[in-house]
């Protein structure tokens, strides 16, 4: 293991607790998929008919059955999917997020950085033997590949503890959530033509 030398734009900024965990909320929200939803008395199905008479019934007056009153009725200020969850953050903060976070990895040596990912046969197996070659080991790992390989995403897709991203998609959530980020030398210079001229 050697020493490498990092563009200090990228790898030695200070941290900024505020601003990191502004920019890792706001990016789990929008990742948030809205699924509990219930319907609305104007949005079940049926009820178009008075159940019964106004009066003279000796029965407590009622116009629809799909009211909340009645079982298979709609729902009092139940879940829907019109929540929206979305924040807005700036670019510059998000870029401030992932700098400083990346900053961290490289001091506290969570930060592993490949010559070339060159593996023989693009295989798992041989995958899976270099990574536990690593300091990171079994460790929950992300890797930042310059480019989408289809080969490489294959073979790293069925190990459990490793997760794949593009260089010019980085973001302070994915690198918040994984304990070691591992990138070839090509990655960084992706990183910074993307966004340190931004």
């Amino acid at each position: 293991m050697e020493e490498v030398a990092l563009p200090s734009v990228i790898f030695d900024i200070p941290w900024n607790a505020d601003l990191v965990h502004q920019v890792v909320v706001s990016q789990r929200s929008n990742r948030r998929v809205v699924r509990a939803n219930t319907k609305g008395r104007g949005e079940v199905r049926g009820g178009g008919k008075k159940p019964w008479a106004q009066k003279h019934t000796g029965r407590a007056r009622h116009g629809s059955i799909r009211s909340p009153l009645w079982k298979g009725g709609g729902v009092t200020g139940g879940p829907t999917k019109e929540r929206v969850f979305t924040k807005k953050i700036n670019k510059k903060m998000r870029i401030g997020a992932l700098f400083a976070l990346l900053s961290v990895k490289a001091r506290e040596n969570a930060l592993v950085v490949l010559d070339a990912l060159d593996v023989a046969g693009r295989k798992t197996k041989t995958l899976k033997g270099m990574f536990t070659k690593l300091p990171s080991n079994t460790r929950p790992t992300l890797l930042v590949l310059p480019s989408m390989e289809r080969n490489l995403l294959s073979a790293t897709s069925n190990i459990p503890f490793v997760q794949t991203i593009q260089a010019k998609d980085l973001n302070a959530l994915d690198v918040a959530t994984y304990q070691y980020v591992v990138l070839p030398q090509k990655s960084i210079d992706v990183i910074e033509k993307t966004f340190h001229r931004v």
